[in-house]
């Protein structure tokens, strides 16, 4: 059964016990066909322990849980004028697998893009890896894939991504 309603909460400087906790419970399921068992635990390490997402929100990022009927079910984390782009940067956005399909992801990237014209952004980018199915979300919504790279992140692991970009409707 859906859930009733969504809501979202911008966590305070240090809160993010539940965004560390999602992530466990999210990663190893969402990446399981993609990535290493290592390279999951590897990267869950380095993006997502207590201090590295505390360090993200000191560097700029603004991490958002969502709940439907009380219970966190994912995560938004947005940073804008990313380089002094203008734009604003989708650095995770993530649903628990029994929410796909619920409408929680398109309420996420919602938010998403309305912080981003909040804060006057020319355009909306995210990196994916180029063989997770979100993809097809990402399309849906109106991003268009500009190009692949591949980041090397340590331990031997790549992140090979698209960068898709949305731009904002001009004010």
């Amino acid at each position: 059964m859906p859930p009733k309603a969504f809501s979202t909460k911008l966590l305070k400087q240090g809160e993010v016990d539940d965004f560390h906790r999602l992530a466990h419970k999210i990663w190893p399921v969402t990446f399981k066909n993609i990535l290493s068992e290592a390279q999951i635990a590897y990267m869950l390490e380095m993006m997502y322990s207590e201090e590295s997402l505390i360090k993200q929100q000191e560097d700029g990022c603004k991490l958002f849980l969502i709940k439907a009927d009380d219970q966190n079910i994912g995560y938004l984390s947005i940073q804008h004028n990313k380089e002094n782009s203008g734009k604003t940067k989708v650095h995770k956005i993530y649903v628990l697998p029994e929410f796909h399909g619920t409408g929680a992801g398109r309420f996420l990237m919602d938010l998403a893009l309305t912080e981003a014209k909040k804060e006057g952004a020319t355009a909306v980018f995210l990196n994916v890896n180029r063989y997770n199915n979100a993809i097809g979300f990402y399309e849906h919504y109106g991003f268009k894939k500009l190009y692949t790279e591949d980041n090397d992140i340590g331990q031997g692991y790549l992140m090979e991504d698209w960068v898709m970009e949305i731009p904002m409707p001009s004010p």
